[in-house]
């Protein structure tokens, strides 16, 4: 049984799923830190239901092409509402003049065994997203996982990106309306010391 850890880019758990791919769209980081990407993003998201949920982002700069991505958000377990808190990387690259920021997360893939406790796997994944800003507002789109419904598993990221600069010529939607999201920058929140 697969357990998403996170949710990218950001995202909420909804009925559909972003994208997840065990390539990215481009080999490795080339592009070089945006500073206008760095900061505090706050948004409030519609989960689909009448529920709405307050997520935050965090970004900061890991190394000259990397990002460290903080996702604040929320889990729902039964009734309770409880704090989410997931940890990613990612860089930019361009694909037909549109920046796409490759996040890596991970997958924790639980494995039933007959009278003992299960066993579990930890696999490294990457989620799709565009970026654009303007002024103080990010505008993230998620690659839904039905942009690619007869080829799942790419072999290199040529192959993945192949096929979304395919469906960006053909002019399909490959992004999920409900994991895009506009996030507002504000000051970083202070830590709060206990008395």
């Amino acid at each position: 049984m697969k357990k998403l850890l996170w949710l990218l880019p950001l995202v909420t758990v909804l009925s559909a799923c972003p994208f997840e791919s065990t390539v990215p769209i481009a080999a490795a980081p080339s592009e070089p830190v945006d500073s206008t990407l760095l900061g505090y993003w706050y948004g409030i998201v519609k989960d689909g239901s009448d529920f709405f949920g307050i997520e935050a982002l965090d970004v900061t700069r890991q190394s000259d092409s990397v990002y460290a991505i903080t996702r604040y958000g929320k889990a729902v377990k039964g009734d309770i509402i409880l704090p989410d808190t997931a940890y990613f990387t990612g860089y930019t690259s361009y694909v037909g003049g549109q920046r796409f920021m490759n996040i890596e997360g991970f997958v924790l893939f639980e494995i039933p065994r007959r009278n003992k406790q299960p066993e579990y796997r930890k696999e490294k994944v990457y989620y799709l997203s565009t970026l654009d800003i303007a002024n103080d507002t990010l505008n993230i789109k998620t690659i839904t996982e039905t942009f690619s419904p007869t080829r799942k598993d790419f072999k290199t990221p040529d192959d993945l990106k192949r096929l979304v600069v395919d469906a960006i010529n053909q002019k399909k939607n490959i992004y999920d309306d409900l994991y895009s999201l506009s996030y507002r920058k504000i000051p970083r929140p202070q830590t709060v010391k206990p008395f």
